[in-house]
């Protein structure tokens, strides 16, 4: 894909519906959802649980496709791709963290990262080259050869969000990054997440139920009832409150 223009949004969702079942049966869970991400941003997105925000982000990480409406991805109509081609979209422009870690219980953290490489079908060499400059971006190159089962809580979200960045994505997709850490190393994470949204310039977008994480972001994305609420646009990092 083509470059985005600085001025054009990198996303943007134009009255997206979506709708689970049929009949008597159907739940609408998306209304008519209209948002920009621009490049770069750091974004979370709020809601209580039945909002919409989690539907929507499947939506944007290519995982599930809207009932009506459209979805662009650097200018690209991304609901008119097939299973393959958003697959491979996946692949090439999203990574993905989860609230679970999703590790490989029984492979080191080298090997974890280098997942995604192998799916690529990169050659030996040149995965462990990149999963250990993934593994240093994220504080955690003298730890590669420990499996998860060694790992702190907070190091194998490291390991997990190093094996999201490992195929240098445009977009870091993040569902709940701290709900299973405590308040230390959740301020770690946000940390991390907001040191390669600056420096590599990933545009991050983060789930969170939790006002403390939200506050790393630069936009806040409210959904409510299926429909996108409120969005603050000027909050910026850098005046965060305590956490407790």
């Amino acid at each position: 894909m083509a470059s985005t223009p600085a001025a054009d949004p990198l996303i943007s969702l134009r009255g997206v519906t979506k709708v689970y079942g049929t009949g008597a049966t159907a739940f609408q869970a998306l209304k008519g959802i209209d948002l920009d991400i621009v490049a770069s941003d750091f974004v979370a997105v709020m809601g209580a649980s039945g909002s919409g925000k989690s539907t929507t982000m499947n939506i944007l990480g290519c995982l599930d496709v809207p009932t009506e409406g459209e979805y662009l991805f650097r200018g690209h109509h991304i609901e008119l791709l097939d299973r393959d081609q958003r697959a491979l979209l996946r692949r090439k422009y999203l990574g993905f963290v989860f609230q679970g870690f999703n590790l490989l219980s029984r492979t080191s953290a080298l090997e974890n990262v280098e997942l995604p490489l192998l799916y690529r079908g990169e050659p030996r060499a040149e995965r462990r080259d990149q999963a250990m400059a993934a593994l240093d971006q994220v504080g955690l190159k003298d730890w590669w050869d420990h499996t998860p089962a060694e790992l702190s809580g907070g190091q194998q979200q490291r390991v997990a969000i190093a094996r999201a960045i490992v195929t240098q994505p445009d977009v870091l997709l993040a569902d709940e990054p701290t709900g299973n850490l405590d308040s230390e190393r959740s301020r770690e994470i946000m940390e991390l997440l907001t040191r390669l949204n600056e420096e590599s310039g990933i545009t991050v977008l983060m789930v969170t139920h939790e006002p403390d994480m939200a506050a790393f972001a630069h936009t806040i994305v409210n959904f409510k009832d299926g429909l996108v609420e409120s969005i603050d646009a000027s909050h910026r990092p850098g005046q965060r409150p305590e956490m407790h």
